[in-house]
């Protein structure tokens, strides 16, 4: 497995990832109390049926991802490659103005999963952070995404917080609510 910088011809494979979200269970968010009153309680619960979900690069991610590799903005995007395969891949970009860097998008093709190939990436923009001189690397997951939740927790991350109408008016009852994640760097 060689981890390294993305280049041009990369992009197109990164439709061959499987990315694909399986899971059990969903982490479940009940809301109590009015105005400022308000709480939030979270705890993991099982699907009434089992999660398959696509989880294609969007039309954001795949226009951040060009940008950067084509050196327009700034940022980093790193691939793992397996025998000639691009199997894994890491966005990111700095954000100045609160002195983080946001992780867009990690990705591990689904016959790779649980072999460190994303943890690899990570430990790779968390040492690209530090040389930045960032306080912190920040990222935001659903909550059907266990997998993902729960590979942030194993490494440092703290859950921060938690938005209810990012995608729509009903994440809540739809149950993907987009968690907020940091990691602090200093």
């Amino acid at each position: 497995m060689q981890i390294r910088p993305a280049v041009s011809a990369d992009l197109e494979q990164l439709t061959d990832i499987d990315g694909t979200i399986t899971s059990i269970n969903y982490i479940h968010v009940e809301k109590s109390g009015e105005g400022l009153a308000q709480s939030w309680k979270l705890d993991e619960r099982p699907l009434r049926s089992k999660l398959i979900e696509p989880n294609a690069i969007d039309d954001d991610t795949r226009f951040s991802m060009k940008q950067i590799v084509n050196g327009i903005e700034e940022g980093m995007m790193l691939v793992a490659e397996h025998e000639g395969v691009v199997v894994a891949s890491l966005i990111a970009q700095p954000q100045p103005a609160n002195s983080t860097l946001r992780l867009i998008d990690l990705r591990v093709d689904h016959d790779h999963r649980g072999q460190g190939v994303g943890s690899a990436l990570l430990l790779q923009s968390i040492q690209q952070a530090r040389d930045l001189e960032l306080r912190a690397i920040a990222t935001q997951t659903k909550t059907n995404n266990v997998s993902a939740a729960n590979f942030l927790l194993k490494r440092g991350f703290d859950l921060a917080g938690l938005d209810t109408h990012l995608q729509s008016n009903h994440d809540l009852v739809k149950e993907s609510v987009t968690l907020f994640w940091y990691a602090a760097l200093i």
